[in-house]
């Protein structure tokens, strides 16, 4: 298992980085002369900053290259079906004990049950393993894009605000108004203007010069993305509600990933696609899970556990895909 050795040391080394920076900048003699503490101000910045540049222009840069052939569409219908699986196993651990459960945590654990961390984990995972790479970027980008990012705002906010009312006591017009702005910030969401510019740029000849640059700003995104995650999970401080964290990151983590790369099988497919979708869907709770829980008002620290636990079994359970279904 050299290729896992290959894989979890640049991962570790950044995540770990990123975790001991965020520590050093918390601590007390550093905050003098700040209004804002450093280890809160930087993620912020990262985060803008990877959100609005890093990540569109590494999605051109890596779309550039990326093999879309064979059937590359089936990935966003993969995602899709993911989903909504996740949707409804998470209603079955529900159902039998539904008035031990609040609205909010319903809400969060089908969210963090549901959506994955398919582009700020997701795209280095691919990228950085050697039986995939930026060949294979392309399955992930639409799996990411057309999948995860329009599930977490189409269904998303749907669940989101349906089962945080109870707390919110949103009215109709609050309602509209949250799904108009859901609605504008993905239509203007700088993957997606991304995503479609880099597919019309495809059949364009970059400049040597240009193309080195691009490709080395890309790959330093990905070391700068699992540096952020490093930080923002050094910065996690709720981890109760354990029990139906451990459920959820069961369901999203180790039984949709399963069914994912069993159907592939089932219909034929095998090799490097198959690997990236069914990594894809065994990816971490997303970091948008806890945004539309703060959002929506639903449980924040159910949201903070499962994103937590989530992350720390990543490095277990990718052996077992790996092994499972790196057949070729």
């Amino acid at each position: 298992m050299q290729f896992l050795f290959q894989l979890y040391l640049p991962i570790g080394a950044a995540v770990l980085a990123g975790a001991l920076l965020s520590y050093v900048l918390g601590l007390p003699i550093l905050q003098r002369g700040f209004r804002r503490p450093l280890h809160l101000q930087l993620p912020a910045f990262l985060g803008r900053f990877l959100f609005l540049i890093g990540v569109p222009i590494s999605i051109i840069s890596f779309l550039h290259r990326a093999d879309l052939s064979g059937g590359v569409l089936l990935a966003p219908l993969v995602a899709w079906g993911a989903i909504f699986l996740a949707l409804l196993c998470s209603r079955f651990w529900i159902n039998p004990q539904v008035q031990a459960w609040p609205r909010p945590a319903q809400g969060t654990f089908a969210l963090a049950s549901m959506l994955g961390n398919t582009g700020y984990i997701g795209f280095p995972v691919i990228l950085l393993l050697p039986q995939l790479g930026p060949d294979y970027f392309g399955w992930a980008l639409f799996y990411d894009v057309l999948g995860t990012l329009l599930g977490a705002y189409v269904l998303g906010v749907i669940l989101a605000s349906q089962f945080g009312e109870a707390r919110t006591g949103g009215d109709r017009g609050s309602t509209q108004q949250r799904w108009l702005r859901n609605l504008t910030e993905l239509v203007k969401n700088p993957t997606i203007l991304a995503f479609g510019l880099g597919l019309a740029l495809r059949s364009v000849t970059f400049p040597p010069l240009l193309d080195q640059g691009l490709k080395g700003f890309a790959w330093s995104m990905v070391m700068l993305s699992l540096a952020l995650m490093g930080m923002r999970l050094q910065q996690l401080r709720s981890w109760g509600k354990l029990a139906p964290a451990i459920a959820a990151v069961s369901i999203r983590m180790l039984l949709i990933p399963l069914v994912v790369g069993v159907a592939l099988t089932a219909i034929g497919m095998s090799g490097p696609p198959r690997l990236v979708m069914v990594l894809q869907a065994g990816m971490p709770s997303a970091f948008a899970t806890l945004v539309l829980a703060e959002t929506y008002a639903l449980d924040r620290d159910l949201a903070v556990t499962c994103v937590g636990v989530s992350s720390a079994c990543l490095l277990l359970t990718l052996p077992i895909w790996m092994w499972g279904f790196c057949t070729w």
